[in-house]
């Protein structure tokens, strides 16, 4: 099992339009190409303090991972919704990603 923690920071004055486009398209685009959301929030304290969405996904193995990222950045639905959310200009000014193990604390 591993884990992939992925943390969003958005453009001054664009979380709420990240927000909706979470609701309304990632969080959905993500279940349909079987990827499970662990876990999803705002960071309230520390680094990046409401400026930021954290959310963590659960995958079997490496192949899975990358074999499910590749068909939902491929997937027409997401392309035209991620295009149509950005019409204003960008909703993430970075994008930080890490991927968990824990193997070694069976």
């Amino acid at each position: 099992m591993i884990y992939e923690l992925r943390e969003y920071s958005a453009v001054p004055g664009r979380m709420p339009a990240l927000i909706r486009r979470f609701n309304e398209h990632a969080l959905k685009g993500l279940a349909k190409h079987g990827m499970e959301v662990v876990f999803i929030s705002l960071t309230d304290f520390g680094t990046n303090t409401m400026n930021e969405i954290v959310y963590v996904l659960r995958f079997d193995s490496y192949d899975e991972l990358e074999r499910k990222w590749k068909a939902l950045l491929a997937d027409p639905e997401w392309v035209e919704a991620k295009r149509l959310s950005e019409a204003d200009g960008p909703l993430v000014a970075s994008l930080g990603r890490r991927i968990l193990t824990t193997s070694p604390f069976e």
